[in-house]
């Protein structure tokens, strides 16, 4: 059955009124982490600055009070526990303190369903791979359930035929300087891995968006283990 087309909900904390920390606030970096919500399906997206998340450990709940995301700094670790729209289940999952500070985009994703479940990272990147989860989900739930090998194999053809053109470019390299990799096909992404250092990148094959995007890319850097 078809649910409602999901609305953003966006929060940001309010600064303080003192010119001193508002000037503060502006210079700091900022993350942006979003998620969809297991109990009432809207796409959840929350700003917090590096300061705010690294002064204790921080619950962002969804509005309607049923589900939050949680993370905590850990000195060169991040923990995140993360509500899971497909499985129902939380997920918890690490990453570098670099990595979560500094990356566009981070992706996590779920192992039962091979679909993304919680992204970190600058505010346009984040959004615009929400945007894509949740055209995602609509297909999915359009499916009424009748789940084949891909979620459109359509999609995964064409997103294979451009990796597959990109490879032969040898555009695909890590950055620990391998030009070695593996790939991983899933129900809804790609996954490539370095075959020198264990590295990995998910490449999103569930979408139109997602074969515009790969067109776009004449090289595929694969980001090394720290």
């Amino acid at each position: 059955m078809l649910v409602k087309k999901r609305a953003l909900r966006y929060n940001k904390q309010q600064k303080p009124d003192s010119l001193k920390w508002r000037h503060i606030m502006v210079e700091e970096a900022k993350r942006t982490l979003a998620y969809l919500c297991p109990a009432c399906r809207q796409s959840v997206a929350v700003e917090r600055s590096v300061f705010q998340l690294a002064a204790s450990a921080n619950e962002l709940p969804c509005p309607c009070g049923k589900s939050s995301l949680r993370v905590e700094l850990m000195g060169d670790r991040v923990k995140l526990t993360v509500p899971c729209l497909f499985c129902g289940k939380d997920h918890t999952v690490t990453c570098s303190s670099h990595a979560f500070l500094h990356e566009k985009v981070l992706a996590f994703s779920c192992a039962a369903s091979g679909l993304d479940c919680c992204y970190v990272g600058e505010e346009g990147p984040v959004f615009a791979a929400l945007q894509r989860l949740e055209e995602a989900v609509d297909k999915l739930e359009a499916a009424s359930g009748e789940k084949g090998a891909f979620l459109d194999e359509l999609v995964m053809q064409e997103v294979l035929s451009e990796l597959k053109e990109i490879a032969q470019r040898d555009g695909i390299s890590c950055t620990c300087g391998s030009h070695r990799w593996k790939l991983q096909v899933n129900f809804s992404s790609i996954d490539l891995f370095c075959a020198d250092c264990g590295g990995a990148m998910r490449i999103p094959a569930a979408t139109a968006s997602d074969i515009d995007d790969i067109c776009c890319k004449n090289k595929l850097v694969i980001h090394g283990q720290d």
